[in-house]
């Protein structure tokens, strides 16, 4: 199994450029091997909450074409971060673009405080992700600040608990808490992948980064660099690869 966490620095009210960027950073994961690449919070809008009716994706949206057709012909996994209205909500989910054209939703459980002004919370919007025979849990943000996320992922036999995040400096200490923790618990293998640069006025932590099922950290991206952290499994342990773009 091959993994993928993009470290991308959103460009603020340009979704189309976001989108651009994502299939640059897909194209190259799935060139390394990587069967599946996760995304940040939000990644194809930036966090931007107070922007979440004009810039929410539909559950059905043909902005997305580019990134099915690329998960088809590269035969990858993609999840991508976006606002989504549902119905008449609007949602802080992630696109689950799969190799066979199919696409699902994944919705953010626990909202942090102020996300309510602009978000609802939901738990019908949860499905696993297959990759090399190993079920994978999706979280948002927010989830992993609640244990009872992770222990849920892990009572549904997912092997790998995929953290989606906008994380700041001052917020990121914890999620290499957390994380590493939730992975000894419940056995679970951890990757985590996080923005660089700024959004919505707030730097963002960088430092996306990969545990093994007994919490030892296997690799990490710096804090300011967008780049691909790629994780190979082997027979005894995890490889690493890093990308960093610092023009990119």
């Amino acid at each position: 199994m091959i993994l993928a966490a993009a470290q991308t620095l959103p460009h603020r009210n340009n979704i189309s450029a976001n989108l651009d960027d994502h299939c640059r950073f897909a194209e190259l994961a799935a060139d390394q091997g990587a069967q599946l690449i996760l995304f940040p919070e939000m990644s194809l809008t930036g966090y931007e909450r107070d922007q979440a009716e004009v810039m929410a994706f539909a559950e059905d949206d043909p902005a997305l074409e580019p990134l099915r057709h690329l998960a088809v012909s590269k035969q990858i996994t993609i999840i991508a971060g976006a606002p989504i209205r549902l119905d008449e909500s609007f949602h802080i989910g992630a696109f689950i673009l799969q190799p066979d054209y199919s696409v699902r939703i994944y919705t953010k459980q626990f909202l942090h405080e102020g996300e309510e002004l602009f978000f609802q919370p939901s738990l019908v919007h949860n499905p696993q992700v297959r990759i090399a025979r190993k079920k994978c849990g999706l979280a948002i943000c927010a989830d992993i600040d609640h244990a009872i996320h992770a222990e849920r992922a892990a009572e549904a036999g997912n092997m790998v608990y995929l953290a989606s995040l906008f994380f700041t400096p001052g917020g990121i200490p914890k999620a290499h808490r957390l994380l590493p923790a939730y992975a000894v618990g419940h056995k679970m293998q951890v990757l985590m992948a996080n923005y660089c640069g700024t959004s919505w006025n707030l730097e963002a932590g960088g430092q996306s980064a990969f545990w093994n099922n007994n919490g030892k950290l296997v690799g990490a991206l710096d804090s300011t660099i967008p780049g691909l952290l790629i994780v190979e499994e082997g027979e005894r342990d995890w490889a690493v690869t890093k990308l960093s773009f610092e023009h990119f």
